[in-house]
């Protein structure tokens, strides 16, 4: 069991440490703001050799609102880690042990061999011992098909909400083991995390149209607002398919050199309606309430609302909005259910001799978790894709030498429309109707996010717009 000093001093103190760190991180969420952080919960991993103090701190920011619960696993070392530099918080001066060197834990070997050995092992955390938030320890649960211990690890760079480690892993016996990610969720919400539930159960119902969930770390946190306890999924480790590219760069290469993709796009269109029927298959189908339908109908008027404040140029295409829109309250939508919920070439792995393999299926990680599981559209996911592929066509339209791909995205998109109904069927005309909705959902958010970051890019949504707003533009 490790230490815990009692009553020794820290300077500065940890929460001092993090709140000047945190702004750069890149899964920090309140930009522009400086933390306002309190501890609502935490827990240890012990070091088998008693050197590396490894703290997960659970801290909710209270300068935003609703405050944000972020997950902040540290460790404390007597002397510096070789090549870790980039993930150093800083030291702090300790009472009893002196100089303490402080990391971002996710970079050190110790706590990462530690956090797989309890995902693995179905264990059970040290408890932190703190005067102040939840000392619950968190809890370990494998899937059964991964063993063995953590020989190297290395952080992959780029994620923006979350922190992923690559695991290259030793067999129980000795030798080398299949290698392993593990995602160390950075934002914390109350609740099951949509991409262990459902990656979890499509491994179980034996898909391998996803990586192969291996296993879970989960835990619990004071509510940042009230005296309740919160619960939900801290990391999740899966299968690591090393070497391979996802569908966005396979396609940008396509796109650029105009190499014909239509078969690649029809297989796309296959897989994804197989996961389809592999979800409905593990979590049922609902019925369409007419809240369902009302939800569409507001988010798409207020991101209509928001695309004109900033490009008044779209107030010309009112009526034809108007007129999509009110066409979701008339026509038959099929069940609901589970989805992908950001579905988009960058969420989709082209795997030698297996195929395309889909990721994420956290849906849009800014949305409140509850609204990320409901059941949706699986015309969401169609249309999610459909705007990936004009997205690729648009890049190397922008690109230094620019190439004119509008022909080579219709052929793809038609392609990946005929793979989806050789499995879920032809689409009828409310189908159609739903799915040119939706993308129009979509393009409408594209505006708005290209117009604030990148204005260059928005020929590429506003394009959209323009499309489906016409009588030609049905899908």
């Amino acid at each position: 069991m490790a230490i815990v000093h009692k009553g020794a001093s820290i300077v500065p103190t940890k929460t001092e440490m993090v709140t000047e760190w945190m702004p750069h991180q890149r899964w920090y969420h309140g930009k522009g703001h400086v933390p306002r952080l309190r501890r609502v919960g935490g827990f240890r991993f012990e070091d088998p050799e008693g050197e590396v103090g490894c703290e997960t701190l659970l801290l909710a920011d209270e300068a935003v609102e609703p405050p944000v619960v972020y997950q902040v696993p540290l460790t404390y070392r007597a002397a510096p880690l070789d090549g870790a530099e980039h993930a150093l918080l800083g030291t702090m001066e300790h009472s009893v042990l002196g100089t303490r060197w402080v990391y971002d834990a996710p970079h050190d070997p110790v706590y990462v061999s530690q956090l797989m050995a309890t995902i693995l092992r179905d264990a059970v955390s040290d408890g932190a011992q703190a005067s102040v938030g939840s000392n619950e320890p968190a809890t370990g649960s494998s899937t059964g098909r991964a063993d063995g211990s953590v020989s190297s690890s290395s952080v992959l760079s780029g994620e923006q909400s979350n922190t992923s480690i690559i695991c290259r892993m030793t067999a129980p016996g000795g030798g080398p083991a299949e290698p392993v990610i593990v995602k160390v969720f950075r934002t914390l919400q109350d609740g099951d995390n949509p991409d262990v539930v459902v990656q979890s159960a499509l491994t179980e119902a034996g898909s391998d149209r996803v990586p192969m969930a291996i296993g879970h770390l989960s835990g619990a946190w004071d509510a940042p607002t009230g005296a309740a306890t919160l619960h939900g999924h801290l990391a999740f480790a899966q299968e690591f398919i090393p070497g391979v590219e996802d569908a966005w760069r396979v396609a940008l290469v396509a796109a650029a050199a105009g190499t014909d993709f239509t078969d690649r796009a029809r297989e796309l269109g296959v897989v994804t309606a197989q996961i389809h029927a592999a979800l409905a298959q593990a979590f049922g189908t609902h019925e369409v309430t007419p809240e369902a339908r009302e939800a569409l109908v507001a988010s798409t008027h207020q991101r209509y609302a928001a695309a004109a404040a900033l490009v008044p140029d779209l107030t010309s295409r009112s009526a034809a909005v108007e007129r999509i829109v009110a066409s979701v309250r008339d026509v038959h939508w099929p069940p609901l259910q589970r989805v992908h919920g950001d579905y988009h070439l960058g969420q989709v792995l082209d795997v030698p001799e297996r195929g395309w393999v889909a990721l994420d299926f956290e849906g849009e990680p800014l949305r409140p978790l509850a609204e990320r599981v409901l059941p949706d559209l699986t015309a969401r996911d169609v249309a999610g894709m459909l705007r990936s592929f004009d997205y690729a066509a648009g890049s190397v339209a922008l690109a230094e030498a620019p190439v004119d791909a509008s022909a080579w995205a219709a052929a793809c998109r038609a392609a990946f429309l005929d793979g989806y109904a050789s499995v879920a069927g032809a689409p009828d005309a409310d189908a159609q109707v739903l799915t040119r909705a939706l993308e129009l959902d979509k393009a409408l958010y594209e505006v708005v996010y290209e117009a604030r970051n990148r204005p260059s890019w928005l020929p590429i949504p506003l394009g959209a717009v323009e499309r489906l707003t016409t009588e030609e533009g049905t899908p």
